[in-house]
């Protein structure tokens, strides 16, 4: 980016630029605050204008991390009335996800690997674990499928281990892989007696 067309964007959103690349690529703890304002151009005082000092930079960039993938996700579930499908559009996502060149893992996998209690990553990982329940919560809900909770919770699982698996082994096939592992359980759960709810057949690797 030219000098010229970096100085018309805000202090603020340079460093939140900066911080989202550098926190996502390099870990919060190992970067400090002055790489941060070095990459970002701006003054110590931005810094704290803005948001006050490091642990409002870092929640920032953890929210703003979880609203982008909030918003990709609602995007990608408006596109089916299916309710199995949208369980699975979750996978797709990952997919997706872990295939750009950027990709370096979930931001709050790798946040609450650093995170210290009461921490701003550790309370903006606990904000998007909360998040990622209900979510899946609500698919499997609207689906209609027995034991709600437990196949949720399932689901969770199958979402973290490929997030883990796509980091440790370099493989964006990992989401794949989930979503077949995905597709099964939901064919296998049966339905919610209050529903009636029918899944065979519905959901596909």
């Amino acid at each position: 980016m030219s000098s010229s067309k970096a100085s018309k964007r805000s202090a603020r959103d340079r460093l939140l630029e900066a911080a989202d690349r550098l926190f996502y690529d390099e870990g919060i703890h190992a970067v400090g605050i002055d790489r941060v304002l070095e990459e970002a151009g701006v003054a110590k005082g931005s810094l704290y204008y803005n948001f006050g000092g490091k642990d409002d930079l870092v929640r920032t960039y953890l929210q703003n991390r979880h609203a982008k993938w909030s918003a990709r996700l609602d995007e990608m579930l408006a596109e089916t009335e299916d309710p199995d499908e949208k369980i699975l559009t979750v996978f797709d996502a990952l997919g997706d996800l872990f295939a750009e060149p950027d990709f370096n893992g979930c931001a709050f996998v790798n946040a609450a690997a650093e995170a210290l209690p009461g921490s701003a990553e550790d309370l903006a990982t606990k904000d998007f674990r909360t998040w990622l329940h209900e979510l899946f919560g609500g698919l499997v809900a609207e689906a209609g499928h027995a034991d709600g909770e437990t196949l949720a919770y399932q689901l969770i699982l199958l979402y973290d281990g490929a997030n883990i698996a796509a980091q440790l082994d370099q493989n964006p096939a990992a989401a794949r892989a989930a979503r077949a592992a995905a597709s099964t359980l939901l064919l296998t759960a049966g339905s919610n007696p209050a529903t009636g709810k029918k899944t065979t057949g519905r959901s596909r690797p």
